[in-house]
């Protein structure tokens, strides 16, 4: 496993801990609160550890596992690995947007943020293949993002879910993660040969 995957790896385990560590944690204390963002900003880290049922935080322990192997699979460099840590904050910070939000918590904008940085690496760096492969996952990740109508009501409640749904948190967890990448991307290396290859 290169460097980058092990980085990837360890992403996804920290945040998958943070999100078992704070099932118990009173919700009120560590989710996101946008009337709180500025005297507390450290929820936007902890909101992660915020889920409001069982299913809610095994289907996004689910969906940080599927982000896990995709950067895995697509053999990430640990750049990547630091535009999630990145996006990590940044994903909750846009949810400023909505201040009718009141409070949120959960993975699954975090994990929207992962998707997106990988999906910008295989883009900018894959092979022929990867490119492709990633341009059709682009298009089928920017289909979900807009059924899900962020733009609409704060809180949705899909069929199948006992709990409510935010869709910014997931645009904004998509937008965070693309431009970190494409950052980290951007930054001058220190290093000629690439790092998949050493």
């Amino acid at each position: 496993m290169t460097r980058g995957a092990r980085a990837w790896v360890f992403m996804a385990t920290l945040l998958a801990a943070c999100a078992l560590l704070g099932w118990p944690v009173s919700h009120e204390r560590i989710d996101w609160q946008p009337t709180l963002a500025l005297g507390q900003p450290w929820r936007a880290f902890t909101a992660v550890g915020v889920h409001y049922s069982v299913q809610h935080l095994i289907g996004n322990l689910a969906g940080v596992a599927l982000a896990g192997v995709f950067g895995v699979a697509a053999l990430v460099s640990t750049r990547m690995a630091w535009a999630w840590l990145a996006a990590w904050p940044l994903t909750h910070a846009g949810l400023l947007l909505r201040t009718d939000l009141a409070h949120y918590g959960g993975l699954s904008g975090v994990v929207h943020a992962g998707v997106a940085i990988v999906i910008v690496y295989v883009l900018a760096c894959g092979t022929r293949r990867q490119r492709l492969v990633g341009a059709a996952v682009l298009a089928g990740f920017c289909g979900k993002l807009l059924s899900e109508s962020p733009w609409g009501e704060a809180l949705r409640h899909p069929a199948g879910w006992d709990i409510a749904v935010a869709p910014i948190a997931h645009t904004s967890g998509a937008l965070a993660g693309a431009l970190c990448a494409a950052i980290a991307l951007l930054l001058p290396s220190r290093h000629q040969v690439p790092e998949n290859h050493v």
